[in-house]
């Protein structure tokens, strides 16, 4: 370590991956306003927080090119625990950048969505909780997609949603990881979830179910041409392959509906 210089605190490195998560992949440079930000919070140059960044993209496993291997060892322990747990570190990494902040978590999750009435208590926390976690899967999957449906290149961030492959009530552990979610339109999020389409997961081919291809009816029609004109063609794939949908998800999907 070079003179002057101070080590990463395990706290610092769970923002660095919060925003490293956030981040589209080809924004990993010191000029970004947010990592100037983050580099103000922690009293650091944006150049060593960038640095710190692609030191993470390096150990991230869903990525098809490795970057630069200047991990530390404390990089590679945190980075483990995050990957090992979505939901729990994710969490702490947005309560730790809350206090960065100044801000309490229920303040952070009410800048994205007023809260309900609700009294205060152990409900209203865990309502924090949940909506903070929502928020930063949203924010994780539109950012591997680069703000893109996956199906229809629709760039509307205000129209997309980040639809899961295996629904939030059935897999409690996958509910955070992002290579369990798409960057979909809210339509085309629902059909997923109707099973009006699915994706193969060897090849990421977008195959749409035979009733809504052969449907002769007026509304079926409509569907068709909405959803039938997407039959064989490849999914829009994060960039660099990041968080890419994770082929043991897509199964389960497919094994769910009949295509």
């Amino acid at each position: 370590m070079k003179q002057g210089q101070r080590l990463w605190t395990r706290d610092e490195l769970l923002l660095a991956i919060n925003l490293y998560c956030k981040l589209p992949f080809g924004q990993l440079h010191k000029g970004n306003p947010a990592i100037m930000q983050l580099a103000g919070l922690l009293g650091r140059t944006p150049s060593s927080v960038a640095l710190k960044l692609v030191n993470f993209a390096s150990l991230d496993p869903s990525l098809d090119q490795a970057g630069m291997s200047n991990a530390s060892h404390l990089d590679r322990q945190v980075w483990a625990e995050f990957y090992a747990d979505w939901s729990g570190r994710a969490l702490e990494s947005e309560q730790r950048l809350a206090e960065a902040q100044h801000l309490t978590l229920e303040e952070v999750a009410a800048e994205y969505e007023p809260l309900p009435p609700v009294p205060v208590g152990r409900v209203r926390e865990q309502l924090v909780q949940v909506r903070v976690n929502q928020q930063f899967f949203r924010r994780t999957v539109l950012a591997a997609y680069d703000n893109t449906c996956c199906v229809t290149g629709l760039r509307q961030p205000a129209l997309l949603v980040a639809g899961h492959i295996r629904p939030w009530a059935v897999d409690e552990v996958n509910r955070l990881n992002p290579r369990n979610g798409l960057a979909l339109n809210a339509l085309h999020d629902r059909a997923f979830e109707l099973g009006l389409f699915t994706i193969r997961p060897d090849d990421y081919v977008i195959e749409v179910a035979p009733t809504v291809r052969a449907g002769n009816r007026p509304d079926a029609q409509a569907a068709g041409v909405m959803l039938g004109q997407y039959h064989g063609q490849e999914l829009r794939l994060p960039a660099r392959r990041r968080f890419l949908p994770d082929p043991e998800f897509l199964n389960w999907h497919r094994a769910k509906w009949t295509v």
